[in-house]
């Protein structure tokens, strides 16, 4: 199976771009770049040398995923959000030996017009609302919103916003999932 390419879409040589993913219009996939199987990137998407992308990964219009960025398998990068890789950039001083990196885990989700500032991990299946700035590292499953983002909870893999009972206890409504909390690390994980 073969990748399908808008023919508005520039693919560099030497990138790399893996099977079933669809690249649409406008969209720059520069040398140097992985993208997986199954990916989909949205008009006007521009990936930068030295990324990589998981399997999976749906990146919608009008994002820039700069070098420095790793995006494991499920991401989801909403309309119009935002990445930095230097964290004081100036036009006039060159700082490509700089850059900091941002890891993005398996089945996170970062809404439409969020910016996440460069050096930061953001934890596996967490969810950071739209227009939020991530300023700082965000747990697994966390829910932040903000500029700075805080967290105000957590979410299930489905994306679904957890109750915990007494006991430590959610359970996802769609997946019905269960999830347990630990005061003691302030973190959340999947039991079933």
């Amino acid at each position: 199976m073969a990748f399908f390419k808008h023919e508005t879409a520039i693919i560099d040589t030497g990138a790399i771009v893996g099977d079933g993913t669809k690249i649409w219009h406008f969209s720059h996939v520069m040398a140097d770049s992985v993208i997986g199987d199954d990916c989909n990137l949205g008009q006007n998407v521009v990936i930068s040398p030295q990324v990589r992308i998981g399997r999976g990964v749906k990146i919608q219009n009008n994002v820039s995923v700069y070098s420095g960025v790793i995006c494991e398998d499920d991401v989801f990068l909403g309309p119009s959000m935002v990445f930095t890789n230097v964290i004081n950039p100036r036009s006039f001083i060159s700082r490509k030996d700089e850059f900091r990196p941002t890891v993005l885990r398996k089945g996170c989700s970062i809404g439409a017009n969020a910016t996440v500032v460069c050096g930061h991990e953001i934890g596996a299946y967490a969810l950071v609302g739209a227009g939020s700035v991530v300023t700082h590292d965000v747990k697994p499953y966390a829910l932040v919103v903000g500029n700075p983002a805080r967290q105000i909870g957590w979410v299930s893999e489905y994306g679904h916003r957890l109750q915990f009972d007494d006991s430590g206890i959610a359970t996802c409504p769609e997946s019905h999932q269960c999830y347990s909390y630990d005061s003691a690390s302030d973190s959340v994980t999947r039991i079933k």
